[in-house]
């Protein structure tokens, strides 16, 4: 149940009247005071916190990332937020109004890290699998990109970049170039090695329409035989995850999936850092998460007292 707004009215009206006559601050800056106390306190209410000394450092910061999650502010924006919390409460401890300033030990926002976001395997194998033939003629070559990023974790740039050579069937595994033009080879399951060599043997000689080179030996090719782009790497993924009634589903979370999902099963953190060519493993810990009933059951199967 939503609590009620009165036991914050008069605390931020006497910081606001405080800030106009003490400390003179501009109009503009007030007015961005009262806004900035108006969300926040919005927020609190929502929670169902209905008193300023009920207020935890918690609470700030889902106000916070609620702000970057729902609002789509900028770190810039939301860094404004966390300032005018940090005066707010700092002055009502100041003014023995509080016990404690919960705004004090959060960061500024450039110091979050985004986590991009993960699908379940089988969400993910209703992505992969989505292609069929009603969906054009490419619809074999989409099905080898979807499951060729997820099998071995590739960036759009990454899978846009490989070429027939890099596919190696007898190792089922794929030669990647990734960042500063580092090379790695990624293993790569039964169906990715399937459908790459469909498409190789089905749909790849037929987009081979001229005989200029044009195709450079990539091996995902547009419609017209030239190596597919980027962009229409998020069209592809964009298209199948609508088919599959899956929502906010980009390239990169395929990559982010194939690593949590590697974790989940009980990969070593280091070999996923070198599946995935991150120099920093510190990129790696960030990068990955995985999800708490994981871990709990990891403490269950392996501590001597779970």
């Amino acid at each position: 149940m939503t609590a009620n707004r009165s036991g914050f009215d008069r605390p931020v009206r006497d910081f606001l009247t405080y800030v106009r006559i003490e400390a003179g601050l501009a109009p503009a800056t007030l007015e961005a005071y009262g806004r900035d106390l108006n969300d926040l306190v919005g927020s609190l209410v929502s929670s169902g916190i209905d008193s300023i000394d009920a207020v935890e450092t918690n609470d700030v910061a889902d106000h916070l990332r609620g702000l970057s999650r729902d609002r789509g502010l900028e770190p810039s924006s939301i860094t404004r937020h966390l300032a005018t919390a940090r005066v707010f409460f700092r002055w009502l401890c100041a003014n023995g109004k509080i016990r404690r300033d919960p705004a004090r030990l959060l960061e500024r926002p450039t110091k979050w890290r985004r986590m991009p976001g993960v699908m379940s395997p089988i969400k993910m194998r209703r992505l992969v699998e989505a292609p069929e033939p009603e969906h054009g003629r490419l619809w074999v070559r989409d099905r080898a990109m979807l499951e060729l990023m997820y099998a071995a974790g590739l960036r759009a740039s990454e899978a846009t970049a490989l070429r027939v050579d890099e596919f190696h069937e007898q190792m089922a595994s794929l030669t990647v170039t990734g960042k500063g033009s580092k090379q790695r080879v990624v293993p790569i399951g039964n169906p990715a090695v399937k459908w790459t060599l469909k498409y190789l043997e089905e749909t790849r000689p037929n987009l081979l329409r001229f005989d200029d080179g044009r195709d450079r030996r990539h091996l995902l090719l547009s419609f017209s035989g030239r190596p597919l782009e980027r962009v229409a790497v998020w069209q592809i993924v964009r298209k199948y995850a609508a088919i599959a009634g899956l929502n906010d589903v980009h390239p990169h979370k395929l990559r982010h999936s194939f690593a949590t999902h590697l974790l989940m099963g009980g990969a070593d953190l280091r070999i996923v850092q070198d599946l995935l060519g991150h120099a920093d493993i510190g990129t790696t810990q960030i990068y990955t998460h995985v999800d708490r009933t994981h871990l709990r059951e990891v403490i269950k199967s392996h501590h001597p007292r779970p």
